[in-house]
């Protein structure tokens, strides 16, 4: 005899939707407002140069940079071994200086964030979910440009 087939218990394989493309950001015709981000490693001495020139790139393109920021790597005691890392995988940042980046952007009511290094998609989403502006990297506002 037969025996009865069973209906198989495994789940279903299913495949993840794609996740939804962001646009990427783009620099208005009149220009935007921007709050320029830095991450530096304290190895690196000229971080101000490399500041000033993102501003005057940035400048070129037709925005205006209302305020520098900048998070250090390695400067205090024990930071010295991991000074190429960032401090936060979601965020590259530590947890204050993400906050002191949201409240400039709110004073000064600027457009969008740009950050000097290369973020990952997840950090851009969450960033600028905490921010509620766009966050980008220099290099893509640049290639967009």
């Amino acid at each position: 005899m037969h025996q009865l087939r069973r209906r198989d218990r495994r789940p279903a394989r299913r495949v993840p939707p794609e996740p939804a493309r962001r646009p990427a950001f783009r620099l208005s015709a009149g220009g935007a407002d921007l709050v320029l981000v830095g991450y530096f490693s304290a190895k690196q001495k000229d971080f101000d140069t490399l500041m000033a020139a993102a501003a005057t790139e940035l400048a070129a393109h037709g925005a205006r940079v209302l305020a520098q920021i900048v998070q250090r790597r390695g400067v205090s005691d024990g930071g010295a071994r991991k000074m190429g890392l960032p401090y936060s995988s979601r965020t590259l940042l530590t947890y204050g200086k993400v906050r002191e980046v949201a409240q400039v952007c709110d004073r000064t009511d600027a457009d969008a964030v740009v950050f000097v290094a290369p973020l990952t998609e997840r950090q851009q989403r969450t960033l600028t979910d905490i921010l509620g502006r766009p966050a980008v990297s220099l290099t893509e506002v640049l290639a967009a440009g």
